[in-house]
């Protein structure tokens, strides 16, 4: 396939990181981004990481002329605009639930409308399982576990079973079923179900891709509602210690955004038999602490030592880590950066970056609120 491609959010981390990608592989490159203060800074035009081939369209995803006005002539759709955030999603309700499921509404109303062949690949997220697959001792696999206030309220982190038996993290499949810790992971799975029911009915082919945890290079530095690394990124460049709740030893699934964009990419060119949904991780399990250790090493920054809350943060999870068996199997996706180098290519963007230190004023935020204990 080639052609014409729109990316929604196409001028943030991933969305630029896949016009690159595209530009590559011989795509054409539209892009519609509102430019939003919280990523892109107060008085933000067009992004110089945005390639100059790439046509942007600075407008609203809930704006129905200017999705339609992006929409013209192209083949293909990513859509990828979105608020980004657990814990600001818990607060700033309404705008994550307009930009996110609204703005995706008047997305496929607008392909609805024209019912093309054209191809939608939409960016989900590894937020809608909530806790991911654990077994017990023996072998017997839990889908539905969850951790109690009384238990988050004695610093006791880790999910147990009734007879207080430890539960033994594993792979999260796509098969597992959701379950929905804050408004971010609603709207996230409002957004997939959205588009594969209405793709089902307008014959429009539709693969949702959930993201594990993104990192790499073009990070919103002074957003501290942006990925875990790069707010390690802006304490640590302020001479700040990075913060972190619970105890650290919360497993996630790092991957890089050039595994991420390949990925995308082998979605769209698929033989697309079916709606279909991958997750879309490196495969491997690695603590929040463990990652900021790697990350400070490659940095010189040792001396700074971390701040381990010991709280938690409402409509976070304990352990979440992806298995990538469909997307090998069907998409062709295997990953390919290895954690250190990815660690070593964001620390070399860096040299050149300025990062303003807000996550005090973030957490706060979410104290003042109760959404801390």
């Amino acid at each position: 396939m080639s052609g014409s491609v729109l990316i929604t959010g196409g001028a943030g981390f991933i969305g630029s990181h896949l016009a690159d990608e595209l530009l590559r592989h011989g795509y054409r490159v539209r892009v519609l981004d509102s430019l939003v203060p919280q990523v892109h800074g107060p008085d933000a035009g067009r992004p110089a990481y945005l390639d100059p081939e790439v046509e942007l369209i600075k407008g609203d995803v809930r704006d129905q002329a200017a999705v339609q006005k992006a929409l013209a002539g192209t083949e293909a759709v990513f859509h990828l605009a979105a608020m980004v955030g657990v814990g600001q999603s818990m607060y700033e309700i309404e705008r994550y639930t307009s930009v996110n499921n609204c703005g995706t509404a008047v997305l496929l109303e607008a392909m609805a409308q024209t019912r093309g062949e054209r191809k939608l690949i939409v960016a989900s997220s590894m937020s809608i399982y909530g806790e991911g697959r654990y077994r017990d001792q023996s072998g017997a696999y839990y889908d539905n576990v969850t951790r109690e206030i009384g238990q988050l309220q004695r610093g006791d982190w880790e999910p147990l079973l009734e007879e207080r038996e430890p539960l033994i993290p594993v792979p999260t499949p796509e098969e597992k079923a959701p379950s929905l810790a804050s408004v971010y992971a609603l709207s996230k799975y409002d957004q997939e179900r959205m588009a594969l029911i209405v793709g089902g009915c307008y014959r429009i082919p539709v693969i949702a891709l959930r993201f594990f945890n993104v990192y790499g290079t073009r990070q919103a530095l002074s957003n501290p509602y942006t990925g875990v690394l790069a707010i390690f990124a802006s304490r640590l460049m302020n001479g700040n210690p990075p913060r972190i709740f619970e105890d650290g030893r919360q497993q996630r699934d790092f991957v890089s955004v050039h595994d991420v964009v390949t990925a995308c990419r082998l979605a769209l060119e698929v033989d697309q038999q079916k709606q279909q949904l991958f997750n879309i991780g490196s495969g491997a399990n690695i603590s929040v602490l463990q990652v900021l250790e790697r990350f400070c090493q490659v940095l010189n920054v040792d001396s700074i030592e971390p701040e381990i809350t010991g709280s938690y943060r409402a409509g976070d999870i304990r352990h979440c880590f992806a298995d990538i068996t469909s997307a090998r199997e069907v998409l062709g996706y295997a990953p390919r950066v290895k954690f250190e180098e990815g660690l070593r290519e964001l620390a070399g963007w860096l040299e050149g970056e300025v990062a303003i230190d807000r996550v005090a004023q973030a957490h706060a935020e979410l104290a003042q609120r109760g959404l801390t204990l």
